[in-house]
């Protein structure tokens, strides 16, 4: 069930928690996130920015799904990156009105390229474990390597990275894995948790998911951990 879970989690409902973050539509007021890179970061409103925009969030995706059993972290990762790129192609005829088949499969491979590039860059800073690093990687990528860049601006997505990383790394395999992570939003603050909050998110997490009469249904059924 874990290796199926991936399609309906990585592939659905997360992929499209990724892509919503810096959607955009005509005639449409933002979303608060969407404000977050585009009011309050004044990015360029273009197809190459939401796609800078949704990588990060692919991204640290990746990096959470890294940490799960190999083989069910490569699924949910494989299925998250399938469905990115089927939706950039249908954009891009839909949308960018490109509707050369060749000239997709030349854009498609671009993009490809580009994600492979900041996926590397951004794991690069990860394990620096460096601001600057992570910050530089953000510079290149989500700024476009702007020299005029405003060093706050840079700071509020180093933050906001940083937020959405300890909530990752506070949420169980299991949690994760049944779809229960959510982004936080740009205006929020997350506060580290105490020992005794830990403890109990993890109750509450094994109440969830392991009910003490046993009642659980076959589709709920997952070997992922339930403590880390």
């Amino acid at each position: 069930m874990d290796m199926i879970r991936a399609g309906s989690i990585g592939g659905s409902k997360y992929y499209f928690m990724c892509k919503d973050q810096g959607l955009q539509f005509k005639d449409e007021p933002l979303s608060e996130t969407a404000a977050f890179w585009y009011d309050t970061l004044a990015l360029p409103r273009s197809f190459a920015q939401w796609f800078q925009i949704t990588s990060l969030h692919v991204w640290m995706m990746f990096v959470r799904m890294r940490a799960m059993p190999f083989k069910v972290g490569k699924r949910y990762q494989q299925r998250l990156v399938d469905r990115y790129f089927k939706d950039i192609e249908l954009r891009l005829s839909e949308e960018m009105n490109v509707m050369s088949g060749a000239i997709r499969e030349t854009y498609m491979k671009d993009f490809h390229s580009q994600l492979m590039g900041m996926v590397f860059s951004y794991d690069e800073a990860l394990a620096s474990n460096s601001d600057a690093r992570l910050a530089a990687a953000v510079w290149r990528n989500v700024f476009n390597a702007d020299k005029n860049v405003d060093l706050v601006k840079l700071e509020a997505v180093v933050r906001y990275i940083r937020m959405q990383m300890y909530v990752l790394s506070k949420i169980s395999d299991r949690s994760f894995g049944f779809g229960d992570f959510e982004f936080v939003s740009p205006n929020e603050t997350v506060e580290p948790l105490t020992p005794e909050e830990e403890k109990t998110l993890l109750a509450m997490t094994k109440a969830k998911y392991e009910p003490k009469d046993g009642k659980a249904l076959p589709s709920s059924k997952s070997n992922l951990s339930l403590d880390e």
